[in-house]
């Protein structure tokens, strides 16, 4: 099924671009602005098996995304600039912010010196916990439990299953059977229970892996420290807000904020939904983020920004650079708005 949406997306890319669609849409669907979703940048890996990989990008790569904006004579502006222009509404150029989602180390490794030689600000979205070494990326343990093992069994649905994971694509095809029955679970708390009942049985432990990959709080004040850089906030402990009671909510919100003030002097402005579709984020998330004082929040639902998303500052869609799609055309075709509109139907604001 993975297998099939990836050719059905890629057709889609290529018929865009070869007939030369995207670019007779760009002056209808470009809308004035967008905002690009990153997480890793980091050189590729030969692993076989690399179900995350579609959140990874080459610093080679961000660099072209950065030339090809550039060359589409694209503005590219902090969020306060990006914050600032939505609410003068001050269109008269096309412009784009680079953000990067969880803190990863990789980030100020690969992405911040290519983004500081090009001059490129970016903002950086932190989710506390990750920090602090207390957080849990439970699709990566899904992942390590996954690589380590020949066969997996769990509970699905009031049944045991067991999948057999030999040979990478039956990893992959178990990987993707599992990742999407825990989304479909209806509260946070039971992905993470059965997640961590799979650690347990198959004796997997990331911290030492947690500990490589998430940067410090000094490494994360020295980029904080640089203009470019605007630090915002992603929530504590990184869960499918949607999935959590109210009250946990505002306090993964408000307590992530007053986290990043206290170890950084200085307040978050802007806000990132952690995985940020709507299954994950939704009116009531728009509402806690808006009684806590943001100026700006972010989605992952795909989209361009129109002059309409003034009224919607804390809905924000963004474009995912993909690391499954790492070839200029396809960035290409994403930048123009065509993809995007035609996956909306070509609504320019999905904020319910």
């Amino acid at each position: 099924m993975a297998g099939l949406r990836d050719k059905v997306i890629r057709a889609g890319f290529e018929t865009l671009y070869f007939s030369g669609a995207h670019d007779l849409l760009r002056r209808f669907v470009g809308g004035v602005g967008m905002i690009l979703t990153f997480h890793h940048v980091r050189p590729g890996r030969p692993d076989p098996f690399q179900p995350n990989k579609l959140l990874e990008v080459t610093p080679e790569f961000l660099a072209l995304v950065v030339e090809i904006l550039r060359q589409a004579d694209v503005d590219l502006v902090s969020l306060d600039e990006m914050y600032r222009r939505m609410t003068e509404r001050d269109f008269s150029r096309r412009f784009a912010c680079l953000t990067f989602d969880d803190g990863y180390r990789d980030n100020k490794t690969f992405a911040y010196p290519v983004l500081k030689r090009l001059d490129v600000p970016f903002g950086i979205y932190v989710p506390t916990s990750f920090i602090d070494r207390r957080g849990e990326l439970w699709w990566l343990e899904l992942e390590a439990v996954i690589a380590s093992a020949l066969e997996v069994s769990l509970r699905m649905d009031g049944e045991t299953r067991t999948f057999v994971c030999a040979t990478p694509e039956q990893k992959q095809e178990t990987y993707s059977a599992i990742y999407w029955w825990l989304r479909r679970l209806p509260t946070y708390e039971e992905i993470r229970a059965a997640v961590h009942d799979l650690t347990t049985r198959y004796d997997v432990d990331l911290s030492s892996t947690y500990d490589a990959l998430c940067m410090t709080w000094p490494e994360l004040a020295e980029l904080a420290a640089d203009p470019l850089v605007t630090i915002g906030a992603h929530t504590v402990h990184h869960p499918i807000l949607a999935k959590c009671p109210p009250e946990t909510v505002h306090h993964e919100i408000a307590d992530g904020v007053d986290e990043i003030a206290r170890r950084l002097g200085r307040r978050p402005a802007h806000f990132s939904y952690p995985v940020g579709d709507p299954t994950s984020a939704g009116p009531r998330e728009f509402e806690i983020v808006r009684k806590v004082g943001f100026k700006t929040a972010v989605t992952t639902r795909p989209g361009v920004l129109f002059p309409e998303h003034h009224d919607h500052l804390l809905a924000l869609p963004r474009l995912s650079i993909n690391g499954d799609y790492q070839d200029q055309r396809y960035v290409e075709v994403l930048l123009s708005g065509a993809a995007t509109a035609l996956w909306n139907r070509f609504r320019h604001v999905n904020a319910a």
